[in-house]
């Protein structure tokens, strides 16, 4: 039986051919793209990932995406920013597998998936030199926006996709590279390049995991309340209802929720102090400040549990808030209207046994690392998308979560150059491979 913790001669020269400064400066390329879910910058990041996946001599398909198509397809995740292009994009290296090629013969053994999107910057004036475009690199640490989530992860792959070129390794079977767009507000990019056609045995997405290995998503969804209380001159507030008064049973009302929701959890989740975490996050009220206020609205994000539908999580949320409104008396009179706008991120997770976990948690104990936590994670991601698909999928990639969306986002070079190591080892232990030299 192989030892899985041990390299062979073939698999160490693929391991010593990463080039850590060819992945810092895909990733530097990366990040001055200021691809923000919607713009035009975003379609030119996809741009970016086809260009470089044909330069590293990979089988690509890349595609305009039927946004219109796609909305109106059953299952879509929705979207929380306006978009009115998209591009796909898919790299497919060896195994004479067509790029296009769905489930049957030629399917790659394993996908890597990353995507290119980020979130706005926040004020300018917060980042050094004003500019969160350009990767700073001080003392080991690459920062800058997407760094972290998630071009840092997908420039590890391209640094392990880079490195099994060079080396003049010779896959078995194919290895693909999935590069999406819109994951940060709902999917749109996986779930299309799932339609149209793309499969794999596997796959890992390149999201920060801080070098634990995440099977398992919980989700979220998006949820709007409309608060009516009624108006009056604020010199006479007692005579009217104030709706920003009407938050704190509300509030209370969604604090007893998550309490019930977070009352027990898989044993994947018990690090976390909430699992399915509810929290508001945007709040409106008024529009004179002499005016007692007749409406708030608040929108938040609510945390799916762990094998949960959709609709089972909503009707939940739903029936909070009603118990809540039967004892306020403003409240029974005027029910809080519930809406659901926005992306749709149900939970997901790799099945019990598959060998996709243990093969890559070997390789990170033979690339030279200590073996990773496996935990859950309580954020949702395109690992949904996959798993619905049943495509047995893993997340495992450098950086914190806590650094995501951050000011100063960054990551450590180490983590990116260790994951970059990691998959290379799986891909070729996954595919199976052999050097062009017969070595």
């Amino acid at each position: 039986m192989p030892d899985d913790t041990a390299t062979s001669a073939d698999e160490q020269a693929v391991l010593d051919a990463i080039d850590e400064q060819g992945l810092l400066r895909d990733l530097a390329a990366l990040v001055a793209i200021p691809s923000v879910g919607g713009t035009d910058a975003e379609v030119a990041a996809q741009e970016w990932c086809a260009g470089r996946l044909a330069e590293l001599g990979l089988s690509v398909d890349a595609w305009d995406i039927d946004v219109a198509a796609e909305r109106a397809a059953p299952g879509f995740p929705g979207m929380e920013v306006e978009r009115t292009r998209a591009r796909g994009c898919v790299g497919v290296l060896d195994g004479g597998a067509r790029p296009t090629s769905a489930q049957g013969a030629g399917m790659p053994s394993l996908a890597f998936c990353g995507h290119t999107d980020v979130v706005p910057p926040g004020g300018l004036a917060a980042w050094p030199e004003g500019d969160p475009w350009r990767l700073r690199l001080t003392d080991g640490v690459a920062a800058g926006r997407g760094t972290c989530d998630m071009k840092g992860g997908l420039a590890a792959v391209l640094a392990a996709v880079s490195a099994l070129v060079s080396t003049g390794v010779r896959l078995d079977r194919p290895l693909a590279v999935h590069a999406v767009s819109a994951e940060e507000d709902g999917g749109l990019g996986a779930f299309a390049t799932l339609r149209r056609g793309h499969r794999a045995e596997a796959c890992v997405i390149a999201e920060p995991t801080s070098g634990a290995v995440v099977p398992a998503n919980g989700g979220s969804l998006t949820f709007r309340l409309e608060v009516r209380g009624r108006a009056t001159h604020g010199s006479t507030r007692t005579r009217g209802v104030s709706a920003v008064d009407l938050l704190a049973p509300v509030q209370a009302a969604l604090r007893e929720l998550e309490a019930e929701r977070n009352a027990s959890a898989p044993t994947l989740f018990a690090h976390l102090d909430l699992p399915w975490p509810l929290s508001i996050g945007v709040v409106h009220a008024g529009d004179w400040a002499s005016t007692v206020p007749d409406r708030l609205v608040a929108e938040g994000r609510y945390g799916v549990r762990l094998g949960e539908s959709l609709d089972d999580a909503r009707a939940a949320f739903e029936e909070g808030l009603r118990r809540a409104g039967a004892a306020h008396p403003w409240l029974r009179a005027h029910p809080v209207q519930v809406s659901w706008p926005g992306g749709e991120f149900a939970s997901g997770a790799l099945p019990d046994g598959d060998p996709l976990l243990p093969d890559l948690v070997g390789c990170v104990v033979a690339q030279g690392s200590a073996a990773p936590a496996v935990l859950g994670a309580p954020y949702g991601s395109d690992l949904r998308h996959y798993a619905a698909a049943g495509i047995p999928t893993v997340q495992y990639g450098p950086g914190d979560v806590e650094h995501a969306h951050a000011l100063e986002e960054h990551v450590q070079v180490a983590d990116l150059v260790r994951c970059a190591r990691v998959y290379a080892l799986l891909a070729l232990r996954r595919c199976g491979s052999h050097l062009a030299s017969g070595r």
